[in-house]
């Protein structure tokens, strides 16, 4: 395998990895709403997927190895685009958190600025308190953080949410649609 071959294969593999991770991310945006950034990302990603595509396309007969980066690089661009995912700092996520601790906690996190909302619930060992955080996708870990501080024998899921109804204030709107 020449040098030309080796370098070919490898802006395969980053080609594959940027395209992919792009496709990951456009997915996130277009679930969470975000249309302007859906249509950059997925802009972006056939543009470099097309590019990759007929290079792969080009050499495929004489050069099996460009076929087998691409694939490299589509399996590795799944792993970059989640981890990528992750980091992104758009959207909302609800933190569910599940303690015996309820009222501690409760307080805790509204002294440092969090909305939530408590429930009295039941368990399979008795009662405990289901606390709803709905906060920014960055802000998450530090509810996770300042929970398992209190009650490190805490339950608590993480989702992201497509749509909420937040009240500006409490009060009714003037008009009514019919």
């Amino acid at each position: 395998m020449t040098w030309d071959i080796l370098i070919g294969c490898a802006v395969i593999v980053i080609a594959r990895i940027g395209d992919v991770s792009l496709g990951t991310m456009r997915t996130v945006a277009v679930v969470s709403g975000h249309r302007g950034l859906a249509w950059l990302f997925g802009l972006l990603e056939v543009i470099i997927w097309v590019f990759a595509v007929s290079a792969v396309i080009a050499h495929i007969r004489t050069e099996p190895a460009y076929g087998v980066a691409f694939a490299v690089g589509a399996a590795t661009g799944n792993y970059v685009g989640v981890t990528l995912q992750r980091w992104l700092p758009f959207g909302d996520q609800v933190v569910r958190i599940f303690t015996r601790k309820g009222t501690v906690l409760f307080e805790d996190l509204r002294s440092k600025d969090f909305g939530v909302t408590e429930f009295q619930g039941g368990g399979r060992d008795g009662p405990v308190s289901m606390l709803f955080v709905q906060v920014r996708r960055a802000r998450a870990a530090l509810v996770v953080r300042a929970a398992r501080k209190l009650d490190p024998g805490c339950f608590y899921t993480i989702d992201d949410i497509r749509v909420a109804n937040t009240a500006i204030n409490n009060s009714l709107p003037t008009s009514t649609q019919s």
